[in-house]
């Protein structure tokens, strides 16, 4: 897919495959193309090049009412209630009435609202409001869900309940496509991860095998003691101070057995020594860098996108 606002490009040569059954993470910096991408997966903006099946088909309306869609832009409508919101939300995805009224005190329920239902909308707090506009999408049971930044100004504890939530729709075999900038959260979540950076896709695949890719390992060390061992540059290739741990990048071919003899021998007393997989957030950084792809870049693509 490919997508331009005037001069700039939202979205450069995109292609992805959702597999059934998964959580995919559509994952990159604000204003990488990620909302544009699914505006265009949607049908809410058409493409300027390239093609899109929803369900294995082109004809995109006929799978609308299979597609939940939590879009990064929250809109409720104040003046009705809780129940009377989700109520037609559910009746504008197929469902008969009875059947999104039950779903929804359900719904509320599970979500600790269910004092709330006859309360309009304009008097629920900001999280209130957002488990209200979660339940709207999930009301229906869709066969694929959509999350654009989901987790955006929640406290801890509903972050946890949206996720679990989540995992259960998945487990009932929903398809769930998870956009966000923040790389950890889609690190624990989805098995399948799209990275975009400056409008282009830099990686996609299995988490595992993203990971795999690198061909290297990371050593994470807590010690007490003489730090000079790591001072090693035909051993180490990076140091980064986490504070409670250090973690080290070997260089290739570089064998961390080699870097714990190096710490005994300088007396240092070692409390931990293991070999950890790199973390998407440090593969996303290496391969933006190596597309070469800029924070100018990435800015200007989030004011064409933001004015989609």
């Amino acid at each position: 897919m490919l997508k331009r606002f005037g001069k700039k490009t939202a979205v450069r040569d995109l292609d992805l495959e959702v597999p059934t059954g998964t959580i995919y993470g559509l994952i990159g910096p604000n204003g990488a193309g990620k909302t544009t991408s699914i505006r265009m997966m949607l049908d809410i903006i058409g493409p300027d090049s390239g093609t899109i099946e929803l369900f294995g088909s082109p004809d995109i309306e006929t799978g609308r009412e299979r597609v939940g869609y939590l879009p990064e832009e929250r809109g409720l409508y104040q003046k009705m209630t809780v129940l009377e919101h989700l109520a037609f939300f559910g009746e504008l995805k197929g469902m008969r009435r009875k059947d999104a009224l039950r779903e929804a005190r359900t719904g509320l329920e599970e979500v600790g609202l269910a004092e709330r239902t006859d309360d309009k909308i304009e008097t629920l707090s900001k999280g209130m409001a957002q488990k209200v506009q979660f339940l709207g999408t999930i009301l229906h049971r869709p066969d694929l869900l959509v999350l654009d930044e989901p987790f955006s100004g929640l406290d801890p504890l509903n972050v946890d309940l949206f996720k679990r939530i989540v995992l259960e729709r998945q487990r009932q075999g929903a398809t769930i496509l998870f956009s966000t900038h923040l790389i950890e959260d889609a690190e624990r979540l989805c098995e399948r991860v799209c990275m975009i950076a400056g409008a282009t896709k830099v990686l996609d695949g299995k988490t595992s095998d993203v990971k795999a890719s690198t061909g290297r390992r990371e050593v994470a060390i807590s010690f007490e003691g003489d730090g000079s061992f790591l001072e090693a540059p035909g051993l180490v290739e990076r140091v980064a101070d986490h504070g409670q741990y250090v973690e080290v990048r070997m260089v290739e071919d570089g064998d961390p057995q080699d870097l714990l003899e190096r710490a005994v021998r300088a007396g240092t007393r070692i409390s931990r020594f293991e070999l950890v997989e790199p973390s998407l957030r440090e593969i996303f950084i290496e391969k933006a860098e190596e597309a070469g792809l800029s924070a100018e870049d990435e800015s200007e693509d989030a004011s064409e996108e933001e004015a989609a």
